[in-house]
């Protein structure tokens, strides 16, 4: 983590952490504290976040620091830092679990952010884009709260695909040019699986994966996890059912992924024959060692696990074979019976919208985690707007 003042202090020995300044202390100070001084941050973000460790800071030669200074073990601070750095967010695959622990510390100071009555200016000063060729309520609307809330700013582009100029045919690559030139960072929703990557490749500036087609969400699996350590206290052990539209469910293949970094997970898969999970998910379990199996029973699966995670069928995604989509829906739903069956500190979730998966009555229960799920949602993008922006 960065220390919080324009001064680090750190105690240098023979072989130092950074040998190219080596040369040029004196023996007196060769295991002396030597104070350093930051080089100011380039206002690209992306830039910020791939700095070396030799030229995050300059010394200030022959100056010792106060004894009172601020103690940092710099080598491992430094370490942990450039190991916990991000440039974008694209995939769950990113992450490991101690990025993710400390993503969600920054969430829970996030959320402290929120309560409080005075304004944030954390971002103040950043521009953020955000371009959703396919229609978004909460992803995009959390995005934009999460932008404010920290004294950011807002370009937005409802319905890219119909409304932007690649109606006209512009490549994505191109549009990404372009807006990367009004703004701090990208956030973007896409109908093609693999848009985000080409983005990222092509952009200067961080790029946020909001959704692309039937590919990722992982600032979804991200907030469904911190969800998961919020309801059920845990991550390691847990037994999770993912429910649905597994197919074309791009929260259920980045929840698998971020759900493989845990101990002892095991995952049901309960869905319509034609909608079942791909197989290169069961493979990347498997190959890390997670425990999954197919079920077409969801009261027998329900019964037995911590988290219930239904999804609904997407009808966009079946074109114009609407028969294969009538015949998919309405076969796994979540109601009191099902309720019944659960244990009493399980929960529910969904990423929503939902449309007849889960009825209305299930709503006043305090397992359904769903509508909490989305306020977590706000938390989660605020941590990441600033560590992409501003860093730790």
């Amino acid at each position: 983590m960065s220390a919080p003042s324009s001064f680090t202090s750190a105690t240098l020995s023979r072989a130092s952490v950074f040998p190219e300044f080596s040369s040029n202390l004196s023996r007196p100070f060769e295991s002396s504290k030597i104070c350093f001084t930051s080089i100011p941050a380039s206002r690209d973000p992306k830039k910020n976040a791939t700095l070396n460790l030799s030229r995050s800071v300059a010394p200030v030669q022959g100056i010792r620091c106060n004894a009172n200074a601020m103690q940092v073990e710099t080598r491992e601070a430094l370490m942990a830092e450039k190991k916990f750095q991000l440039s974008d967010v694209i995939e769950g695959q990113q992450f490991d679990r101690e990025m993710l622990s400390a993503i969600f510390d920054v969430a829970r100071e996030m959320e402290k952010i929120e309560k409080s009555s005075s304004q944030s200016e954390i971002l103040k000063g950043y521009l953020m884009a955000t371009l959703f060729y396919e229609p978004s309520t909460r992803t995009r609307l959390s995005f934009e709260s999460a932008m404010k809330r920290l004294g950011g700013e807002v370009l937005t582009t409802e319905n890219a695909r119909e409304f932007s100029s690649a109606a006209k045919g512009e490549t994505l690559e191109d549009t990404i040019r372009t807006v990367e030139g009004y703004s701090d960072i990208i956030v973007m929703r896409h109908f093609e699986s693999g848009a985000a990557r080409r983005a990222a490749a092509t952009a200067n500036i961080p790029v946020i994966n909001a959704g692309d087609g039937p590919g990722e969400h992982p600032t979804q699996a991200l907030l469904d996890v911190y969800t998961i350590q919020s309801e059920i206290g845990k991550l390691d052990g847990i037994s999770v059912a993912l429910v649905g539209d597994l197919a074309n469910g791009r929260t259920v293949r980045s929840l698998a992924y971020l759900l493989a970094k845990f101990k002892d997970v095991k995952i049901y898969f309960v869905s319509p024959e034609i909608v079942k999970m791909k197989d290169d998910i069961k493979e990347y379990l498997t190959s890390n060692g997670v425990e999954w199996e197919e079920s077409s029973d969801l009261m027998k699966v329900a019964s037995k696990c911590d988290v219930v995670y239904q999804t609904r069928i997407q009808r966009e995604r079946f074109g114009e074979r609407l028969d294969l989509y009538e015949a998919a829906r309405g076969k796994y739903i979540v109601d009191k019976d099902l309720l019944g069956v659960m244990q009493k500190k399980a929960v529910i979730m969904h990423p929503l919208p939902r449309l007849d998966e889960i009825t209305a009555d299930v709503d006043a229960d305090p397992r359904a985690a769903y509508f909490r799920q989305a306020k977590n949602g706000l938390f989660i993008r605020m941590a990441l707007l600033k560590l992409l922006l501003v860093g730790w």
